[in-house]
């Protein structure tokens, strides 16, 4: 029993860790931060450098007129700001509705994929700060004044903004998970951000330094964690935003949400690899400490956690527990029963969603259930390497 006993307390903790623990540790040390010394607020609204928003658009014609629009809401001097829209291998109405617009058209036929697409649009973009937003998000009108002003602080290469996911009072399982799961993560990135470093932007809303912009390998999954992190690498911080987001509907259904999930798992054991310089905790100290705590954990070891601590609690409940009446050992046949009792409500809820039964008690069980199984679908997508930057984007829910 000693062999299960060590499995369960390691498997136990990990989990715990991963999405409870490191989330505590990370506010007890920014509060003692804060504590010691003032945390300098070096930005300033009045900042108004040159910036280029590039956006990157396939397909979008149901959506782009909607972009566009909200685009040119955007509070910023028109006369500093560029705006690129890019729509490589587009086949419907979309690069003729922009063409229709004041702003620029990067259009060719060839599909490669959005990196490909970015890699292309930053040899056209004349500004010293650069603004990467997806065609299917609206961005705040005060957006690019929020996420500018941070770079009068040297240190900052890149600025990632929020990503608010739309889950209103009739959201199916997958609007309404995505956005329990995005504002926990908007609170670890304030947290991240506060101590020392964002680590990963989402490229819904993500700015830098044109200089730092670094092309990426076609083949990137996720390029925007890997570009980010990069930038970290140089010797910069990124820095986190909430005043500037980028607001979208959440995925229509759960089979769109899986596309996209897996997708960014395939991706995550993709770019472990080229962040692998990440991993010497030497050299990156604090840095390292939050790639593995946030991202490392929950793509690897807490997925396995999470069945290992199943498997063992099983035969520590029948030697020790209640279920042998020897009266010792309850503490795992209670918690033995909590996760079976989680497990189902899981497991209800997957049936529920199926069924277009809305029950939000079950939303967060099933979808931490889901993003765990992602992970183990992703990893073996990654091996197969069946991923590919020509993806099939997540149908997405009709606003109001």
């Amino acid at each position: 029993m000693i062999v299960y006993k060590i499995l369960f307390w390691t498997s136990l903790f990990i989990v715990w860790y991963s999405y409870i623990g490191y989330g505590m540790l990370l506010y007890f040390l920014v509060s003692i931060k804060k504590l010691l010394r003032k945390i300098p607020n070096s930005s300033s609204h009045t900042y108004e450098p040159n910036v280029s928003l590039v956006v990157a658009a396939y397909n979008e014609e149901e959506f782009i007129h909607t972009k566009i629009k909200n685009t040119q809401e955007l509070d910023y001097p028109a006369g500093k700001l560029q705006v690129i829209f890019i729509t490589d291998g587009s086949s419907d109405a979309t690069p003729d509705i922009i063409k229709q617009s004041s702003f620029e058209l990067l259009h060719q036929p060839q599909r490669k994929g959005k990196v490909a697409a970015m890699n292309r649009a930053i040899d056209f973009v004349n500004s010293e700060i650069v603004v990467f937003c997806d065609a299917n998000t609206l961005l705040n009108r005060q957006c690019i004044r929020e996420l500018v002003k941070h770079y009068t602080d040297e240190r900052v290469g890149a600025v990632a903004g929020e990503k608010k996911v739309l889950a209103g009072a009739d959201a199916k399982a997958a609007g309404a998970g995505e956005g329990i799961y995005w504002k926990y993560e908007s609170f670890l990135k304030k947290l991240d951000s506060e101590l020392y470093s964002v680590v990963g932007a989402a490229g819904e809303l993500f700015s830098v330094r044109t200089h730092l912009f670094e092309k990426a390998q076609e083949d990137t999954i996720i390029e925007d964690f890997v570009q980010s992190l990069k930038v970290c690498m140089k010797g910069y911080v990124v820095r986190y935003e909430p005043r500037a987001y980028a607001t979208e509907t959440g995925s229509l259904s759960m089979r769109d949400e899986q596309k996209r999930k897996v997708r960014i798992c395939a991706g995550a054991f993709q770019a472990m690899g080229m962040l692998k310089g990440l991993f010497n905790v030497f050299k990156y100290p604090v840095l390292s400490f939050q790639f593995l705590s946030h991202r490392i954990l929950r793509w690897t070891l807490c997925p396995l956690s999470l069945l290992v601590l199943l498997l063992s609690n099983i035969p520590l409940a029948w030697s020790e527990g209640l279920l042998t009446g020897s009266g010792g050992g309850w503490f795992y046949s209670v918690f033995l029963a909590l996760q079976s009792a989680f497990y189902l409500l899981a497991i209800t809820g997957w049936l529920f969603a199926n069924r277009n039964i809305k029950l939000k008690l079950l939303y967060v069980p099933y979808y931490f259930l889901f993003m765990n199984l992602s992970v183990f679908l992703g990893f073996f997508r990654f091996l197969q390497k069946r991923q590919t930057v020509l993806w099939e984007k997540a149908a997405r829910q009709k606003t109001a």
